[in-house]
């Protein structure tokens, strides 16, 4: 087995130099060839090569040398090799070392006992060690501090040792008088560690009759004080109360590495709002004073899970928090806006609210390359902070709407989602939403803005002069008709002839497009056709944009624009008492939607209309032509009333996550609750009664609760060999994050001692080893607790196997039991997440990696078959469950998780219902790596079946 190695060097991998010419070098007087053939040795020692003959070599010529880096080198060497024979015992050629070491350490140059300490906190060998004792402790008097702090290692690894406690009687009490009188800030921290390590009491001890001067001590001392309270106060819960006070004290301290550590502990010990709004204001500071991005980011974290403990105590920080958005980077901005949205109440909204606005206003700016997306962001923000308080809109929803022109159609596209649903759930803005939006109106420039800008005019404009206004904003928008002249569709026609001529260039689309529920639809490549001037001319005024769109081909935009006309003149006949007027507009209206149609059949434009938009459009013109009362109704309440269940579904769904998150589990009825009015309070300061208290409220409500019950425990043992072997054992497996560990036991089922019993594993997948094996005696009959730790760094499916092999005394080969293997389940890794369906199709369109399973089930019911597929994948089904009702025999759902390591998992499941009962169809896995589209895919064709 190989050794463990405690030093790395560097070295460029070229031809590996020879023993001979090492040992000449080293025979020679030439320093710098010294220092080559030394590290040519330590290379070929640290890669496996023995090189016996080098030793006595290097007693005779290398232990003289007075030269400082070859006394270094010389000390890396006697440190990786062999000191000991095959029984353990030290080698008789030591005793030569042992001389020189003394001597090192009696060196008049601190650098030589400097290094020579710290080499032998790496030395275990006690029969080398024992003379140089008196040496060592004579160090701790040196004048220079780098001596001294070292020799208190070189004490702290010796005592450590199993035998250390009689090597060095009194350690513990000479470290302590040395701590008393030593004033370098270095060598007491490392004095410090040692009794931490070695003596706790004794440290505890020097802590408490040195409270008052613990914020004058050293960054590095302060943070092993840290430490030291941290295990304490695990141990002995009582003495809580006096501690705080030191951490309290320590968050004043200078150093932002100590603040951190100071509120990261307070937080972990005591749950008292006092120790917690300290906590809070600490990090709230390093938010600002850190320049750093990385520290930024962190900080974030820690308030994040403030936010989830203890919510009521952050909601009062929450300006605080705000002003992390002063930073560019937009991770940063993302977090901090997550954080604020969730801690905004009634009393702090409006000021929320214009710190947005202030920073809206900043993106215009346009400095930064990513101000589209940050404003994005902001307004996304804005509009939560509305809809949970109706109140703020009207302060918002007028400068936002300057947005709907915005060059990135993702931000403008955000504001017409918010103005629609601003218009429905606050009826008091209507009229000055309407009228803003007819101003606003000819500066929309994308075509999926204009859409919805559209059926909100259609929708909510009710009076006389909104309908006439809108009508007219729509004619204006359109321009002159017709939208093109009988010479340009002749020229066009023979153009077509001579392709050289061609007049519009199309821009192939990459990528299908994706509909709401998943499924692809093949764009056609006419809506991204970019129009040459000739044709353009007719659609060049600034405000015709709507012309613009419908000149490159755009006829879905053409049947919503006459769908609104429709809705429009209904609602004129309404509201308008002159017959004439109504006529005339209504017959207008016909004329744009005529001319729509010949513009599609036209051989103007590359493509043709398609079908869907033309059969629209031609329903507008039978609708004008004839309306009866049950079409009117149609399309003047039920697409309103549609529309509302939709926002009233939204709404519901949330309440219910709400409901959800805030359910969470309550005491045993038999646990022990402390009344702290009957408490003595004697000698208490107001914190720590804060703290009991806090302390009794957990226990009452069920916070100290373990959350991994033993009943889970027992599922998640995996037998590792068989019952009739030798040796049995089993397996306890926690997946944490980037960690598995194994907790395995072993026990010995014969009546022999087993010796050097070791536990082999390897890996397969994304894991790996981070110790190397160790070797056990077992005794006849008895059970070895051996723990493996395996780091992940990525979300698949990994395979640990190995085996267990053992010596007995009467056999003289080793013996190998060989394990079952063990799988790591995805599973573990990823958990269920939450999206909005515009960032799930960015997301779809986006990622490469896509595994397709065909569904093959024996359940026969559709909505049943997803439960199965969300409960089997633990993900989270984002489709709302009233689109899935009903029974239509098809269903397409999109499912969504996240990995522990922020990977998106996408899945997209489409089911139909065939003639004999069957379902068939396709689940669609899409993800940025590998790793989790083939794992989700493996597991989904394993579980999908169904039934038992």
């Amino acid at each position: 087995m190989e050794k463990s190695c405690s030093l790395l060097v560097h070295f460029d991998k070229g031809t590996p130099a020879l023993a001979n010419e090492i040992k000449e070098a080293l025979e020679g007087n030439d320093v710098p060839a010294k220092i080559d053939a030394m590290k040519n040795a330590i290379m070929l020692l640290l890669n496996g090569e023995t090189l016996p003959q080098l030793f006595i070599t290097i007693v005779r010529y290398v232990l003289p040398s007075e030269d400082h880096t070859v006394q270094k080198l010389l000390l890396l060497y006697l440190e990786i090799i062999d000191k000991t024979d095959g029984k353990g015992r030290v080698l008789p050629e030591m005793i030569l070392i042992c001389q020189n070491l003394r001597n090192n350490l009696q060196h008049p140059n601190e650098y030589i006992r400097g290094v020579t300490l710290r080499f032998l906190c790496r030395l275990n060998e006690v029969e080398i060690i024992e003379p140089l004792i008196p040496s060592i402790i004579s160090n701790l008097e040196h004048r220079h501090p780098y001596v001294r702090r070292n020799a208190i290692l070189a004490v702290m690894a010796i005592y450590k040792l199993p035998q250390g406690e009689q090597l060095l009687v009194d350690a513990p009490e000479t470290i302590e008088r040395f701590l008393s009188t030593e004033q370098d800030q270095s060598a007491k921290r490392n004095a410090f560690l040692m009794l931490f390590n070695c003596a706790q009491d004794r440290a505890v001890n020097y802590l408490l009759t040195n409270v008052d001067r613990v914020s004058d001590w050293g960054e590095l001392l302060q943070m092993v004080v840290l430490e030291l309270i941290r295990k304490v106060c695990r141990t002995n819960k009582a003495e809580k109360g006096k501690y705080i006070k030191i951490i309290i004290s320590l968050l004043n301290a200078p150093s932002a590495a100590v603040v951190y550590e100071c509120a990261g502990t307070l937080v972990s010990l005591s749950s008292a709002p006092t120790a917690i709004r300290a906590a809070a204001n600490t990090y709230c500071q390093l938010l600002l004073s850190q320049s750093d991005n990385n520290v930024k980011l962190i900080v974030l974290d820690r308030l994040n899970e403030l936010k989830s403990s203890h919510r009521d105590i952050m909601v009062d920080m929450i300006m605080d928090v705000l002003r992390a958005l002063s930073s560019p980077n937009l991770d940063i901005r993302r977090k901090t806006l997550d954080i604020v949205l969730e801690l905004i109440t009634p009393r702090s909204v409006n000021e929320v609210v214009q710190t947005l606005k202030k920073e809206v206003m900043k993106t215009q700016s346009g400095e930064l390359e990513k101000n589209g997306e940050y404003r994005q962001m902001l307004i996304q923000a804005i509009h939560s902070c509305a809809i949970k308080f109706p109140e703020v809109a009207s302060t918002v929803v007028h400068l936002l709407m300057d947005f709907l022109g915005d060059n990135n159609v993702a931000s403008a596209m955000d504001v017409a989602v918010f103005v629609r649903e601003i218009i429905e759930t606050n009826p008091k803005l209507r009229v000055s939403i309407i009228t803003r939006l007819l101003d606003t109106f000819y500066q929309i420039r994308a075509a999926r803005v204009c859409s919805c800008a559209l059926w909100i005019l259609g929708e909510y404009s009710l009076s006389l002069s909104e309908v006439e206004g809108a009508i007219a904003t729509i004619k204006q928008c359109l321009g002159d008709l017709p939208f093109f002249s009988i010479s340009e569709d002749v020229e066009t026609a023979d153009s077509s002839k001579k392709p050289q001529q061609a007049t519009s260039i199309t821009v192939s689309s990459r990528r299908p497009a994706i509909l709401a529920d998943g499924t692809y639809a093949t764009q056609s490549a006419a809506s991204e056709t970019t129009i040459s001037p000739n044709i353009m001319v007719q659609g060049s005024l600034a405000t015709e944009n709507l012309r613009s769109l419908l000149l490159t081909g755009d006829f879905f935009l053409g049947a919503i624009v006459a769908c609104t006309l429709a809705k429009l003149i209904l609602r004129l006949e309404e509201v308008q008492p002159s017959k004439v007027e109504v006529n005339k507009a209504s017959s207008n209206a016909l004329l744009i939607m005529v001319s729509m149609l010949q513009l599609g059949q036209s051989s103007v434009l590359p493509h043709p209309i398609d079908n869907d938009s033309y059969d629209r459009i031609a329903l507008c013109i039978r609708l004008l032509c004839n309306t009866g009362d049950a079409e009117r109704k149609i399309w003047l309440k039920s697409c309103r009333e549609s529309f509302v269940k939709m926002l009233s579904d939204k709404q519901l769904r949330e309440t219910e996550e709400i409901k959800a998150k805030a359910q969470i589990s309550h005491s045993q009825p038999d646990d022990l609750i402390d009344f702290y009015h009957l408490k003595s309070r004697k000698g208490m300061s107001q914190l720590e009664l804060e703290d009991e208290v806090q302390d009794d409220l957990k226990r009452a409500t069920g916070e100290f609760v373990k959350d991994a019950d033993d009943a889970n425990k027992l599922n998640r043992i995996i037998q590792l060999t068989g019952f009739s072997d030798p040796v049995y054992a089993e397996a306890y497996v926690t997946v944490h994050h980037y960690d598995i560990v194994l907790d395995v036991t072993v026990i010995n089922r014969t009546k022999e001692t087993l010796q050097n019993l070791c536990l082999e594993l390897a890996t397969m997948g994304d894991l790996k080893l981070v110790e190397r094996p160790q070797n056990y005696t077992l005794a006849p009959e008895s059970s070895k607790q051996i723990k493996a730790n395996i780091k992940v760094s990525s979300t698949e499916t990994g395979v640990i196997f190995g085996n267990i092999v053992y010596e007995t005394s009467n056999v003289l080969e080793r013996t190998v039991v060989v394990l079952n293997d063990i799988h790591i389940d995805i599973m573990d890794y990823i958990s269920p997440a939450v999206c909005s369906d515009t960032a799930f199709r960015t997301m779809w369109a986006e990622f490469e990696w896509e595994n397709k399973v065909a569904v093959n089930t024996i359940i026969t019911n559709e909505k049943e078959f997803l439960d199965h597929i969300i409960k089997s994948t633990n993900m989270k089904c984002l489709t709302a469950s009233s689109a899935l009702e009903g029974e239509c025999g098809f269903l397409a759902a999109n499912l969504y998780a996240k990995s522990v390591f922020g990977e998106d998992a996408l899945v997209n499941v489409s089911v139909e219902k065939q003639g004999d009962g069957k379902l068939n169809g396709y689940i669609r896995i899409r993800s940025k790596t590998q790793g989790i589209a083939l794992s989700l895919g493996d597991k989904i064709t394993l579980k999908q079946k169904g039934g038992s």
